[in-house]
């Protein structure tokens, strides 16, 4: 392989930037090996061209100039990137390396060894890989950076390449593969850089459009930057701070993605630039600094509370520190603020290679010390022992996921839904009823995986369950389950132990506490609380206790007591009709007797009805299809009394119906525009949600009886778009 004119322009001129950036990093006879290596390998022709007709030779100069230059690599990592088109195509053996060069060196151009081992077997790195290909750089990280600017390389060569398939497959990998592993390393200047030209690739059309779009929006982008930066440039410098100010048009990629996101043209994206404002800071006054620009910016502008993203009280995961928050601009126009440090800059623009310079970055837990870890390794120049015990078991044990703000969240492998709510507040987790993952709705048991993002779908109506101790993988959501379930049963024990008093009272029984002491304990109840319990959950009945208390008081009086029937018949209730059959009648003539309608089924005049005598004597109407009805027959059969109406309605009843159909903008105005021209019937409340193109709601309304709302229903059921309407 022969350099051409142009080619070794190139390479002059990249050698010389290249001995500045580096100094005296180098030994005394590295480049003068280099030099002999590279010279013997192109006249030995063991290296040709790649797949698009580039110099493998200049493409490693250009990539070592990436990976010193805008990541931070040093000595060894600069080597072992000019060497590495000769060792993979064997023109120059591995074990040499390490003889000329070092360990540093050797280590890394091993892993891309076995990098090019993996291509072999699987030309395309699908995701299932992805876990197999971060394992393969655990032992030396600088691996990764290295392949990172690499491909940034090879994708700013290739534009002109007439091989448009292998195009594809480069911008394809470089798209979900190399872009996220830059930007989990903070690299987001290579992120945004790659996610760009992935995207001129793979979507041409969509990538020029924008790139025209913004082009002839230029000029009033700039003006309105101008117009919004003045008044604010004026407030801080009266407050005395040091900074500057600058507009920043979002990335091709970041517009194609929210144009796509939201279902709107480029004109419909608000948010096309951010301005940055950058504060010349002491260390110990950032955090002060920057919330004083908050400050400043909301009392001029209106600010979107929702849009708040506080990183800078808890960076992200991989050091990102800024406050961005986005205001109401003049004419009425979202502009997104982000307040930032010069430290906090240099770290978000350059990534790791920003990361060492500065010797108080915080290193929490999970990626931050993994970070930190390559902050250390990159810092101890070409002592890389550090990076070569580095392992990263962390992704052995453990997942990360987002919160909708974007804020990421650590959790062991297994981790479910239900881990999640619990981590956010023990109120959240005790009303969890799913979540919504990556926008796919799911149970409380489903297992969390690395970059979801959660949201926690909550109910009023949940309550914590035992079976929840077998769903939970953290011990924190493990003890926030018991202390629920101990505190739910310990609220209906004491409210079992209030019913219980009260019906002694009424029974004009005084209780004696010693002797209530002893009934505890022949009942078989070794705690108070265990017995309350009981009769919350009716496994102990409340007359039976009675009668049993009277049995040990007095064995003679228990006995008189028991000449009276100590819980009513349900005879006592009932109405003689035809036929023999006793049935209780509900009309507008039932007087003396104590009854009311269930509201765990809310029956109306019309429903097939049963009565059940409540321990308090009152008789509850419930319908014959009501949920608690099978419960109550098996366990109470001697309560039930059957029932029946009579004559006209007895007044006014709310029922509850449940709607779904497609999501309409007209849908409220047709579903209360039918109930409004039904005589009789009045809109009590509506309640509509929507989600993924469909409508639930729910209706109370008020109306006489089951023939109007019959009628209800099936004109609701007429209405175009709704599905299913059915009463709750």
């Amino acid at each position: 392989m022969i350099f051409t004119d142009t080619e070794k322009e190139k390479a002059l001129g990249l050698v010389a930037r290249l001995r500045h950036r580096l100094g005296a990093a180098l030994l005394p006879d590295d480049e003068e090996k280099l030099r002999r290596i590279l010279l013997d390998s192109e006249h030995g022709g063991q290296v040709s061209r790649d797949v698009f007709g580039l110099n493998p030779m200049l493409m490693a100069m250009q990539t070592a100039f990436i990976a010193v230059d805008e990541i931070g690599l040093r000595r060894d990592g600069f080597v072992a990137t000019l060497l590495s088109p000769l060792v993979l195509s064997g023109a120059y053996a591995l074990e040499n390396v390490a003889k000329d060069f070092g360990e540093g060196p050797h280590n890394i151009l091993h892993g891309l060894l076995h990098i090019q081992e993996l291509y072999r077997k699987t030309p395309v790195i699908e995701s299932e890989n992805f876990r197999n290909l971060l394992l393969s750089f655990a032992e030396d990280m600088r691996v990764i950076l290295i392949m990172i600017a690499d491909r940034v390389n090879v994708m700013r060569e290739i534009r002109d390449v007439t091989d448009k398939e292998a195009q594809r497959r480069v911008a394809e990998e470089a798209s979900y593969l190399y872009a996220p592993l830059a930007h989990k390393l903070g690299l987001y200047r290579l992120k945004s850089e790659l996610e760009d030209l992935s995207l001129k690739y793979l979507e041409h059309d969509a990538y020029y459009h924008i790139k025209e779009k913004l082009a002839a929006t230029k000029r009033a982008r700039e003006k309105y930057i101008a117009d919004f930066i003045g008044p604010v440039r004026q407030k801080l410098e009266a407050a005395g701070l040091r900074f500057h100010i600058k507009g920043r048009t979002k990335s091709i990629h970041s517009i194609w993605q929210k144009m796509k996101k939201q279902k709107c043209p480029f004109e419909g994206v608000y948010d096309l630039f951010a301005i940055r404002v950058i504060l010349d800071s002491e260390p110990e006054l950032e955090k002060k600094e920057c919330w004083q620009v908050y400050s400043i910016v909301t009392d001029m502008y209106q600010p979107n509370p929702k849009r708040l993203r506080d990183w800078l009280s808890v960076p992200k995961s991989n050091g990102y520190e800024s406050l961005h928050i986005t205001v109401l601009g003049p004419e009425n126009k979202w502009v997104e603020v982000q307040i930032r440090t010069e430290r906090m800059d240099e770290i978000a623009e350059r990534g790791l290679a920003a990361h060492w310079r500065y010797k108080g970055v915080k290193a929490g837990g999970g990626m931050d010390d993994w970070l930190a870890a390559i902050r250390r390794a990159l810092e101890a120049g070409d002592d890389m022992q550090v990076m070569d015990q580095f392992r990263m078991d962390l992704y052995e044990d453990e997942v990360f996921v987002f919160t909708p703000k974007g804020e990421i969240r650590k959790f062991p492998i297994g981790a479910t839904v239900l881990d999640f709510a619990y981590h956010i507040h023990s109120r959240i987790g005790n009303q969890c009823v799913g979540a919504r993952i990556n926008g796919r709705n799911v149970p409380i048991r489903e297992e969390l995986h690395s970059g979801d993002t959660v949201e926690i779908l909550t109910s009023a109506q949940q309550k914590p369950k035992r079976d929840w101790l077998q769903i939970v993988k953290t011990s924190h959501a493990r003890s926030k389950i018991r202390q629920a379930i101990k505190e739910a049963q310990a609220s209906e024990g004491q409210y079992a132990r209030e019913v219980l008093y009260r019906r002694f009272k009424n029974r004009k029984i005084d209780v004696d506490e010693s002797l209530m002491q002893q009934l505890i304990k022949k009942m078989g109840y070794k705690e108070n609380s265990d017995f309350y319990i009981a009769i919350a959950n009716e496994q102990l009945d409340v007359l039976t206790v009675i009668d049993r208390y009277l049995e040990l008081r007095d064995p003679q009086q228990a006995a008189a007591e028991g000449d009276a029937p100590v819980h009513r018949s349900a005879a006592d209730y009932v109405l003689k009709e035809g036929g023999g059959e006793d049935v209780l009648v509900i009309d507008r003539n039932l007087m003396g007797i104590d009854y009311s309608l269930a509201r765990c089924c809310r029956p109306i005049y019309g429903d097939e009805v049963f009565g059940f005598v409540t321990v308090s004597g009152g008789i509850k109407i419930h319908r014959c299809d009501c949920p608690n009805a099978h419960d109550l027959r098996s366990r109470y059969g001697y309560r039930i009394v059957k029932a029946r109406w009579s004559g006209k309605g007895t007044g006014r009843y709310d029922i509850t119906l449940q709607v779904i159909g497609n999501d309409d903008i007209d849908i409220v105005n047709n579903i209360t525009s039918v109930i409004a021209k039904e005589t009789n019937i009045t809109l009590r409340s509506i309640s509509i949600d929507s989600d993924d193109g469909l409508f639930k709601g729910t209706i109370t309304v008020a109306l006489d009886d089951t023939t109007r709302m019959e009628q209800l229903i099936k004109k609701l059921r007429a209405i175009k778009g709704v599905r299913v309407v059915k009463r709750s």
